[in-house]
């Protein structure tokens, strides 16, 4: 089946609705407009973001968007594009009351303004303490993105195209021209020619064994682009979030640090005041995370086991249940514990990809270090790299992200869409996706996919994880060589056309697989440590030799080829972090 768009938005999340939204407002009434997702739209994984929206309203307290442009770029350990965070932080603003005015539901002051907590990283008047800055609605502020966003985006006729799984990118005579999708109902392939396409797949924690992604999250959009010749950014800057359920890695949000929270070690101390001596248990999640291994390594883990205490108990039942409704579902049911009772097990859990393709502040995907962009193809959310976050993100401001960039990016499509003739097509543009997917539907190798999948899971967390070295990573790119090698001999065992899981779940493994390599390859070039990324071979961070950003490309040859763009700095120089 053959469609023709003026633009394709891929990916149903907050990023990629902000995006079908804000280009149905400009052209929808002329141009036609398609969102393609592998999901239901209201299943994707913005729906599990909990704690809020960060903004300098000012609502509990004084707040300017200045500090927080401040406490992003120093939480993302100076590695952020200032002049993207100056844009994300001005607009964050007037994005958060847009989203009041779509009908959010947000909690609410007495007064009736939108609520604002504390949250980790962000401080008053540049360092001096925590600040109010998040807006949220209880633990529950992504799914009601999702929700208001999607019924805006149906009140707009915006088309959807739901259980499509994009697998390839057309890009031909310089420019893009669509993609290729799979039904997952019947298993046939379909052609989008599009003027315009943009990515909003989310990230791919699923390559760790603990993580809070979803499923779903295999960084396809990211893979699909490495694959067509696009460098990608930073990615050896995986962000793990301090405060994961012991073993499950269902995320307990930061707002409940942000409401009053406190970790304790097996001697019941409150041990981040050693760590952050100004902003404790608020610290950025980088430091957080690091803390909570250090103290288990040294023996104060809770009865010597790996994972230490988060403590509600002394804010209250309303306070909990009223403010934290989801968390006290998620731990009443997993765990069996009462947390207005009883002290949460927490360990560190696999969140967050910084990395991603790289694209300006437009959401134009860029090729290469000199940023040329590549006409038609856009990128917004977890999968791209502004770069907003550098080497740490601070809480509430992915979901910022998505929202302020999914709209930049929409208004820039809809002003290109208008400029452009629909672009030519290749020949067959639907014959890499067919040959794919034949070669894994009439293998007999032997192999699992979900055993390999498993193992590696286990490799990226037992060493490309919170402590990197030279030694685990060189074993980890060892063990991800052997394990693309037996992705070569995978035997799909479903050979049914409809809802064939098995055949998609192979093709997810074969992105995690590049994605990982691509995300050790970085790790192992960058001798220093900064945010998420560090190196116990190499523990101090190295301003002079390191402030640029990673570029990791496909060689002629096959083999990983890194490059590096410069830092963009307006007003804030690299410090120290102290908190």
């Amino acid at each position: 089946m053959h469609y023709e768009f003026d633009a394709v938005v891929v990916g149903a999340g907050g990023a990629g609705l902000s995006a079908a939204l804000e280009l149905a407002r400009q052209v929808g009434q002329t141009h036609r407009i398609a969102v393609l997702s592998k999901l239901y739209p209201v299943r994707s994984h913005t729906g599990a973001a909990q704690g809020g929206i960060g903004a300098a309203l000012g609502n509990v307290e004084e707040d300017h968007w200045e500090w927080h442009a401040f406490d992003t770029v120093k939480g993302s350990d100076y590695l952020a594009d200032q002049d993207a965070v100056e844009i994300m932080c001005r607009e964050a603003i007037e994005c958060v009351y847009d989203l009041e005015h779509y009908g959010l539901p947000f909690s609410r002051l007495e007064d009736g303004r939108i609520a604002q907590r504390r949250f980790g990283g962000h401080t008053r008047n540049y360092g001096e303490g925590p600040v109010h800055r998040s807006c949220y609605a209880a633990d529950r502020t992504g799914h009601m993105i999702l929700q208001t966003m999607y019924q805006q985006c149906l009140k707009h006729d915006v088309k959807f195209f739901d259980e499509f799984h994009v697998l390839d990118l057309i890009i031909h005579q310089g420019r893009c021209a669509g993609v290729v999708a799979y039904e997952i109902a019947t298993g046939r392939l379909h052609t989008f020619h599009a003027k315009a396409v943009l990515f909003a797949t989310g990230g791919f924690g699923r390559m760790y064994k603990v993580t809070s992604n979803a499923l779903a999250l295999t960084g396809d959009g990211v893979a699909i682009a490495f694959r067509r010749g696009i460098p990608l950014e930073d990615m050896e800057f995986f962000q793990f979030h301090p405060t994961g359920i012991y073993r499950l890695g269902i995320l307990i949000t930061e707002g409940a640090r942000g409401e009053g929270g406190i970790l304790r070690n097996n001697d019941g101390e409150r041990f981040m005041e050693r760590y952050a001596p100004t902003i404790k248990d608020l610290a950025p999640r980088d430091m957080v995370s690091r803390a909570i291994y250090w103290e288990i390594r040294n023996g104060r883990g809770i009865n010597g086991k790996d994972y230490v205490h988060l403590d509600l108990t002394h804010l209250g039942r309303e306070i909990i249940e009223t403010r934290l409704p989801d968390i006290t579902d998620f731990v009443r049911t997993y765990l069996g514990i009462d947390p207005v009772k009883e002290p949460i097990p927490v360990t560190p859990t696999a969140h967050y990809a910084m990395g991603g393709i790289p694209t300006d502040v437009d959401g134009r995907v860029v090729t290469d270090a000199s940023n040329t962009p590549l006409p038609g193809f856009y990128a917004a959310g977890e999968c791209a790299c502004v770069s907003v976050h550098g080497a740490n993100r601070l809480g509430t401001n992915s979901l910022l992200d998505i929202l302020v960039f999914g709209r930049r990016a929409a208004r820039h499509m809809a002003q290109y869409i208008q400029q452009v003739d629909m672009p030519a097509m290749p020949d067959d543009p639907e014959q890499w996706s067919r040959q794919t997917i034949a070669r894994l539907m009439e293998g007999d190798g032997g192999e699992r996919h979900g055993q390999i999948r498993a193992e590696l899971q286990s490799l990226m967390m037992d060493n490309v994880s919170v402590f990197r070295t030279e030694e685990t990573l060189k074993t980890a790119l060892e063990g991800l060589a052997g394990l693309k090698e037996r992705y070569g001999r995978v035997t799909v065992q479903d050979k049914g056309r409809r809802f064939n899981t098995d055949l998609l779940e192979a093709i997810e493994l074969g992105n995690l697989l590049e994605l990982a390599e691509v995300t050790t390859f970085a790790a192992r070039q960058r001798t220093e440590s900064r945010g998420g990324h560090y190196r116990e071979d190499y523990p101090n961070r190295d301003d002079q030799n390191w402030l640029k950003h990673s570029l990791v490309s496909r060689g002629e040859d096959g083999g990983l080829v890194w490059d590096s763009k410069p830092v963009v700095i307006t007003r804030f120089q690299p410090q120290e972090r102290k908190y």
